[in-house]
């Protein structure tokens, strides 16, 4: 039985709607074989039916039944699938058993995961096993981390020396007059809450992933204080996937190239000093509420009454998700070609990822084309397989040329020596 191109489990989620669109626009430039999979034959169908209403044309999906919960109905998913697109978070509740049945059913999987631990653990617990079975697990594919990890890659490739270090800037800014109502699905508020109560346990999986310490470089890359100036507003520590996935995509090219590893932080940037302190104390209450079970399920039954709305199971409506603009800013330090490294770097580099609709619309398509590449060009991605980040997966890939096409925008936008 010959197997389906690509999958999307998870198609009837609001992420996994606009995949399926997305998928449909893309079929006049990428003629494939395609399935929706989820629990419900009569919500597939509606999906079915939505995407072919708002993109203009027949959807000429499959329709596959699979329950998370149900490990046969997986594997037999997954059975029928070169690629399985998981859409079905949060996935450090979900996530685990799909990528079980992938690597069980030899298929190619792709996430928007931005759940470090779930992400770090998939390493740990399963890279011996996709590599035996030669097939791709790749987390992250989305929002988190395509812009930090590939724009780093990006950056290194226009550098013209040798990179030192990286410090990544994320903003966002939606159209005032849209302020007020919701700006985030249900689901990504339900995974930031886990993802916030397990991030005190990274430290010690990382330990278990790299016992050994990677050797000093020089000079150093030192964190910036909190509420510093880099651009226009005032910044605060980023903590979330893109710091690890960078370290890890980092630090196998040193291990497996004996290439100089990047040093990377990240930050994100507010307009002023007053609303990145506001963000700063509602996150450490937010922090220390969290802990209690009790206030836990309030905030993860009531989502729009402690967000005041912006927060709700409906989602946010498609006039803001495309009036709402976000940029990476990427500023570069190391050496210019020919240059002593164990001189004061010389030479600078500034790279910009920026988009529209960040958490629905280039998440989409940054996922849709992590799935795509490994259907088209893996000849040029890692020979062995196993869990990867994308910027080891896609570095020698045309993916960055593609998402640029598609308004994920990769550009330079300053080289100072």
């Amino acid at each position: 039985m010959s197997r389906l191109d690509l999958v999307i489990f998870g198609a009837t989620g609001f992420t996994g709607k606009h995949v399926v669109m997305e998928m449909n626009r893309q079929l006049k430039r990428y003629p494939l074989s395609w399935g929706i999979a989820g629990r419900s034959q009569a919500k597939l169908e509606e999906v079915i039916k939505e995407a072919a209403q708002k993109t203009g044309s027949d959807v000429s999906a499959s329709v596959i039944i699979a329950d998370v919960n149900d490990e046969k109905s997986l594997k037999n998913m997954c059975s029928q699938a070169k690629v399985l697109v998981n859409c079905c978070g949060p996935y450090r509740h979900y996530g685990e058993a799909v990528v079980k049945a992938a690597i069980e059913s030899k298929t190619h999987y792709v996430d928007i995961a931005a759940e470090p631990i779930f992400i770090e653990s998939m390493y740990l617990k399963y890279n011996q096993a996709a590599r035996e079975a030669g097939v791709y697990v790749i987390s992250a594919c989305g929002f988190d981390s395509i812009p930090t990890d590939l724009g780093v890659v990006f950056l290194e490739n226009n550098f013209g020396g040798i990179v030192n270090s990286v410090e990544s800037y994320i903003t966002a800014d939606v159209s005032k007059h849209l302020v007020g109502g919701a700006m985030v699905n249900y689901g990504t508020w339900e995974s930031l809450i886990y993802g916030i109560l397990d991030f005190n346990k990274l430290p010690d999986l990382m330990k278990k992933i790299y016992p050994e310490q990677m050797p000093e470089f020089n000079p150093e890359l030192k964190a910036r204080y909190p509420f510093h100036r880099r651009l226009t507003g005032r910044s605060l520590p980023l903590f979330g996937a893109d710091a690890p996935i960078v370290y890890r995509t980092q630090r196998t090219l040193y291990e497996r190239d004996g290439k100089r590893p990047i040093q990377n932080k990240t930050y994100i940037e507010f307009a002023g000093i007053w609303s990145a302190m506001a963000v700063a104390f509602f996150a450490l209450i937010g922090y220390v509420l969290l802990k209690l079970r009790c206030l836990r399920n309030l905030f993860l039954n009531h989502p729009r009454v402690f967000t005041l709305g912006a927060i709700t199971r409906e989602g946010p409506s498609e006039e803001v998700m495309n009036s709402t603009i976000f940029s990476f800013v990427l500023f570069g330090e190391g050496w210019s070609e020919g240059t002593d490294i164990t001189t004061p770097p010389n030479k600078k580099l500034v790279v910009k990822v920026s988009g529209v609709n960040p958490g629905y619309g280039a998440t989409v398509v940054a996922l849709l084309f992590s799935a795509l590449t490994i259907l088209t060009e893996k000849d040029k991605m890692p020979k062995e397989g196993g869990v990867l980040t994308t910027g080891i997966a896609f570095k020698d890939t045309n993916i960055i040329k593609h998402l640029h096409e598609n308004n994920l925008k990769f550009e330079v936008i300053n080289d100072t020596v």
